[in-house]
């Protein structure tokens, strides 16, 4: 059981001011991590960094915006200065979108990807230049990278798609040349604020398409983000854990 464990080792959680980010993060602290957390939301990533340390555990808040990459080269740098080092960085900074792909503007489609897809790269890029051999790259896809879901979601499903794209290719690049693993998480439904969102109607009838007819729980994702940035999961590269309740085959 000690190889799940994460004592010694720095974690940089993007957007993790709310929702799964804050599981994301306290999960990382449970099993020994320091933290860093960026968000936009300053005030809400204080909450997160007190629940952190009320339970013993070390954590730092950065203003991030993932969509410009010198916030992103800022935010790594300061994780250095802080703690010395970053061993696992938690690509979930991410936005929503459900407009009719024909009244779709250009900004609107860009906004979504300036976060999803270009933010996970300029902030996978960021933290890679610092990190050492052994490091980890997780990035949070989605169920929708792979498959649909009824609500017209181009600009979301386009940039889910590529991040899962580009994980393999990241894999195969940093995994040779500098021993860093990347990976992603594709978590299908669960309660979020962006699923909050949604009418209740369509929360119902994606509850019914999951094979155990049930949302996901946050502790489920937490789980599995902790076993991929541990020794536990030292010989996995380049997948794409897909965590829907079988969403994606019903």
């Amino acid at each position: 059981m000690e190889k799940f464990r994460l004592n010694g080792r720095v974690a940089v959680v993007t957007g993790a001011s709310s929702g799964l980010g804050v599981h994301f993060a306290m999960a990382l602290a449970d099993a020994g991590a320091d933290l860093v957390l960026g968000g936009r939301r300053v005030d809400r990533l204080k909450d997160t960094a007190q629940r952190i340390r009320e339970r013993g555990g070390r954590a730092l808040c950065v203003e991030l915006d993932v969509s410009f990459p010198e916030n992103c080269t800022l935010a790594a740098q300061s994780t250095i200065d802080e703690f010395g080092r970053l061993d696992i960085l938690v690509n979930n900074a991410g936005v929503g979108s459900a407009i009719p792909a024909l009244r779709e503007t250009p900004e609107q489609f860009r906004d979504v990807l300036d976060v999803n897809l270009f933010g996970a790269y300029w902030m996978a890029q960021a933290a890679a230049r610092v990190m050492q051999s052994g490091g980890t790259v997780i990035n949070i896809a989605s169920v929708l990278g792979i498959t649909t879901a009824g609500l017209p979601q181009a600009a979301y499903t386009a940039s889910k798609a590529g991040l899962i794209g580009l994980t393999r290719d990241l894999a195969q690049q940093w995994g040779k040349r500098r021993g860093i693993r990347v990976n992603a998480i594709a978590p299908g439904y669960f309660a979020s604020e962006m699923t909050d969102e949604y009418a209740p109607e369509y929360r119902e009838k994606m509850k019914e398409r999951t094979v155990l007819g049930e949302f996901g729980d946050a502790d489920d994702l937490a789980a599995s983000l902790v076993w991929l940035a541990s020794d536990a999961a030292r010989y996995v590269v380049g997948e794409v854990i897909v965590i829907d309740g079988g969403f994606s085959i019903g």
